[in-house]
């Protein structure tokens, strides 16, 4: 599947990654640390994608959305149903923390 992959430890952040090629020609990384992974059609990009990845994965930019009619809305716009998610959370006990 992959054409290329080479792992690099980042001596200024101190990140491991990986990345890799696919056959497509598309780039794949990984931050090892995390788990977190994104793509891109060029290495540059992938990594860019990488790094607000992983900084949303951290909490550490995005807008947070903090009660319902917020939730709803965020839902709407990403063509989720709503009621939907709140059937699935009144039958599951709520959500997994990495969805909350």
């Amino acid at each position: 599947m992959s054409t290329e992959t080479s792992t690099n430890d980042d001596v200024q952040s101190g990140r491991t990654i990986t990345l890799t090629q696919a056959d497509d020609g598309w780039w794949v990384a990984r931050d090892e640390a995390t788990g977190v992974a994104s793509q891109g059609e060029t290495r540059q990009d992938t990594l860019g994608n990488l790094d607000e990845a992983v900084a949303l994965h951290k909490r550490e930019t995005g807008d947070s959305v903090d009660n319902w009619e917020e939730k709803k809305e965020v839902l709407d716009e990403l063509g989720i149903d709503p009621d939907e998610v709140q059937q699935a959370r009144d039958e599951h006990d709520g959500l997994p923390d990495f969805i909350q």
